[in-house]
């Protein structure tokens, strides 16, 4: 099916279910309070200096903690995580609580939870945050990383999990 000019949203959204991308829990905690949220659209920005982003729904007032709290930590999932994943979704219905109940958390350098064992954490001081459309990108510097066991990612492709055959 082609498309052009007018994309509708279920168009583009049915579109974006053929692109794979990692799973990860993004945390933030401080003075605002604690949260969690699973995403995909998460990626590396620049190694100089280390650099991620990653896109929240800003239409979700809660996902406001982020900014107030100025801090995240990018935790990326393993196959083994399926559980938390679907919880910090919200498909679950769990308290915030119940969620973080589901991992063992530690903290890195800018106090936002970081998974223990997640396969990579990159914890982040917010730099900036930029409104656009339904979302907000947040822009995060590096100051703290964790390189967890090589284990199968957690990937999101076709609505749906999925594990890298090796």
């Amino acid at each position: 099916m082609l498309k052009i000019k007018d994309i509708e949203p279920q168009d583009y959204r049915d579109a974006m279910a053929h692109f794979a991308g990692a799973v990860h829990v993004v945390t933030t905690d401080g003075e605002a309070g604690r949260r969690g949220v699973t995403v995909i659209a998460a990626c590396s920005v620049s190694d100089n200096p280390p650099t991620v982003l990653v896109c929240l729904n800003r239409q979700n007032t809660s996902n406001d903690l982020f900014l107030h709290n100025g801090v995240f930590a990018l935790n990326t999932l393993s196959s083994g995580h399926r559980e938390l994943s679907d919880a910090f979704s919200g498909l679950t219905a769990l308290s915030q609580d119940e969620r973080f109940a589901l991992g063992e958390w530690d903290t890195l350098s800018t106090g936002a939870p970081t998974l223990v064992d997640a396969m990579a954490i990159f914890d982040c001081q917010l730099v900036e945050a930029k409104d656009f459309a339904t979302h907000r990108v947040y822009f995060g510097k590096v100051t703290g990383l964790r390189v967890g066991a090589n284990l199968k990612p957690l990937i999101y492709h076709d609505r749906g999990y999925r594990v890298l055959q090796g």
